[in-house]
């Protein structure tokens, strides 16, 4: 354990932070979002009603949908419709999703990134805002794929498979190689 102290000599309530890059590539922040695995997306009209949403983002397994100017990826991002909004602008508010425009209740003008950002725009992003879902879009404004934390997850595990994916389960020792024959 560190012995932090202030400058009177006392103990403080917290250990400075530790820094994680001794072991991380910092290379890989520098990369751009095109060496992420993402999917193409799913894309909606404001017209389009919450149950339709919804239901599209089951079929895909999917948290969000972004919505365009004509519902399809070729038009302008005007908006995003998450989980989010069906529990805080739908559920808890006791909306009829079936007859309910998406467009009512989508968060408009989403912040989003260029096409040509870096995994440490979408980190940033994410971090600092709050959001579990990242758009990124073309210099016409039209979406070309959606980030999501699931997304750089696996980016991140792909980096690190050998110290990710061989972790023993937890809660048991890890075996003792022995030495010799």
């Amino acid at each position: 354990m560190v012995d932090v102290r202030d400058d009177l000599g006392d103990e403080t309530y917290w250990e400075p932070t530790r820094r994680l890059s001794d072991g991380f590539d910092a290379r890989l922040l520098r990369e751009p979002l095109g060496v992420m695995p993402v999917q193409r997306p799913l894309t909606l009209s404001a017209g389009s009603t919450v149950t339709e949403a919804m239901r599209a983002m089951q079929r895909e397994h999917r948290g969000c949908v972004l919505v365009t100017d004509d519902g399809t990826p070729r038009s302008k991002l005007i908006g995003i419709f998450t989980e989010r909004d069906v529990l805080f602008r739908i559920v808890d508010k006791g909306r009829n999703p079936a007859a309910l425009p998406i467009g009512d209740v989508m968060t408009p003008n989403p912040e989003n990134l260029s096409a040509r950002a870096t995994v440490a725009y979408v980190l940033n992003k994410m971090s600092v805002g709050g959001f579990r879902h990242v758009p990124v879009v073309d210099d016409e404004h039209r979406p070309v794929c959606v980030i999501s934390v699931g997304d750089v997850v696996n980016f991140l595990v792909s980096a690190f498979p050998r110290e990710v994916l061989n972790l023993p389960e937890l809660g048991t020792t890890p075996p003792v190689s022995r030495e010799g024959a």
